[in-house]
């Protein structure tokens, strides 16, 4: 029988209020039950509040590199366990081992990071205008944290917003996805296994409406970090922003690559191909359109469809290129987009079906997808479908490309593939989004640098990973000392 997960609360594992559990189960097999997990409510929510609440200024002022070094402790934790995460990660989220893999070394590598980075925060000195006066800044925590995070990258993210929180003096609630709890579960233990302090990080499963809602609107909580979806995103933003919390959200996506007529195809067909159909199309920062000078377009679509044959369907453990959807509803909701593509009139020129054999009876697969013949106004050229499937636009030159990518309500990451320098100045400078790359693809981000969007990508508020992760997380007093 598969086992029970408890909440952790104030450094107790414990059971919810609602003695209800929900299941959590393999999306490349749905006969693999992976474990039960506590369906909380508020008063669980309100209960991990009070104990992040009580721990604060404890924490706080514990000493940044004392705090350093049970995240450090934590990263190898994590290392020692990464075969152990790795498959956990891929059993209950469905990606394919080489992408969990590298997820869990991000994470090892985020802990890593800012154990290093507490001894740097504090505050400047900076010049007085007047005479025997010191002039300085401190930086504090903010308070509580309320971290709610998706199903997607279930480690990763976690792993992004708690090391910054908990390296800056903050305690934290956190609230990870129902689809896939338990690697951030796995997680946790790792926190506490490094010694963190009762009360510090509270991690309680259940529904948005009632564990997210509380940690978004409970008096003890002081900001809010969010990552999922535009929609529940700025409703979580509402309910916050009610008594005046800190808000941070990243959001969706409807990420393009400008095929320049400049560019090397090859290059142009990887790219678009890995950015497109790599975790299965499930990332905010996935390749959804590919905007294609026309004079290539062609031949673009024609490698493509040649590149997406080659990429083999299957469960992730098995070694397979490409696992499943995450969810049943995941994957109706993708076959619902590859019908409307067509009744819009696009062509679908390889995959839009469900793989058929045994190794698929049981999962929640679906085939690379591509279309052409999209027009820019097209829904499936619009919504974020967060499914492998990609349409090609045609573009008569750049200006007509540019105007095409930024004519979406999102603005997270987009890509260029050219070998001309002035596309490639002028695409950094006129691009609506928050992440540009020239001649790489849409996904994949370096941990030390700034990540999020613009528009309804984003809250544009505040960015995650980098300094600016703790940006979000502290507070600066100024302090004129007049000796």
């Amino acid at each position: 029988m598969a086992d029970e997960y408890a909440n952790y609360i104030d450094g107790e594992w414990v059971e919810s209020e609602t003695g209800e559990t929900f299941e959590n189960r393999n999306p490349a097999n749905s006969d693999d039950l992976i474990g039960y997990f506590q369906q909380s409510n508020s008063e669980d929510a309100a209960r991990a509040a009070a104990a992040a609440s009580a721990a604060e200024t404890e924490w706080a002022e514990t000493p940044g590199p004392e705090r350093g070094s049970i995240l450090s402790e934590t990263a190898r934790n994590l290392d020692d366990r990464k075969d152990e995460l790795t498959e956990t990660l891929v059993r209950e989220e469905g990606k394919a081992r080489g992408e969990a893999a590298g997820e869990v070394q991000r994470a090892i590598d985020i802990f890593s990071y800012y154990a290093e980075k507490t001894r740097d925060i504090g505050g400047v000195n900076k010049q007085s205008s007047s005479r025997h006066t010191n002039l300085q800044t401190v930086t504090e925590p903010v308070g509580v944290a309320g971290l709610i995070t998706p199903w997607n990258y279930p480690i990763a993210i976690p792993a992004w917003k708690i090391a910054p929180a908990l390296a800056a003096g903050n305690t934290a609630v956190f609230k990870p996805a129902s689809m896939a709890p338990n690697v951030s579960r796995k997680l946790v233990e790792c926190l506490d296994e490094a010694g963190l302090p009762a009360g510090v990080l509270n991690y309680v499963t259940g529904p948005g409406s009632e564990v997210g809602s509380t940690f978004a609107t409970h008096e003890a909580v002081d900001a809010v970090s969010f990552t999922g979806s535009t929609q529940v995103g700025n409703h979580v933003y509402d309910m916050a922003a009610e008594d005046q919390k800190r808000v941070q959200l990243e959001m969706g996506g409807k990420n393009p690559v400008v095929v320049s007529k400049s560019a090397d195809l090859d290059d142009a067909v990887e790219i678009a191909a890995n950015g497109a159909f790599g975790v299965t199309g499930q990332a905010c920062t996935a390749t959804s359109r590919a905007i294609v000078h026309e004079e290539l377009y062609d031949e673009f679509v024609d490698r493509l469809v040649e590149r997406a044959a080659e990429i083999e369907i299957g469960p992730g453990l098995d070694g397979f290129d490409m696992g499943p959807q995450v969810t049943e509803s995941e994957l109706e909701s993708t076959m619902e987009y590859i019908e409307l593509g067509r009744d819009e009139g696009a062509t679908l020129e390889t995959g839009g079906g469900q793989p058929e054999g045994d190794r698929f009876d049981d999962g929640f697969f679906v085939e690379p997808t591509v279309f052409s013949d999209v027009d820019p106004d097209m829904q499936i050229a619009q919504e974020e479908i967060f499914g492998p499937v990609l349409a090609v636009i045609p573009a008569s030159d750049f200006d007509d490309a540019l105007e095409i990518a930024n004519g979406v309500q999102y603005g997270l990451s987009a890509s260029i593939v050219t070998n001309d320098l002035t596309e490639s100045n002028r695409f950094v400078s006129e691009i609506e989004a928050g992440v540009v790359k020239i001649n790489e693809k849409t996904t994949g981000l370096e941990l030390h640098v700034p990540f999020g969007g613009m528009k309804a990508s984003s809250s544009e508020t505040f960015r995650e990973q980098g300094d600016a992760g703790l940006d979000f997380f502290t507070i600066s007093k100024t302090v004129y000392t007049n000796y």
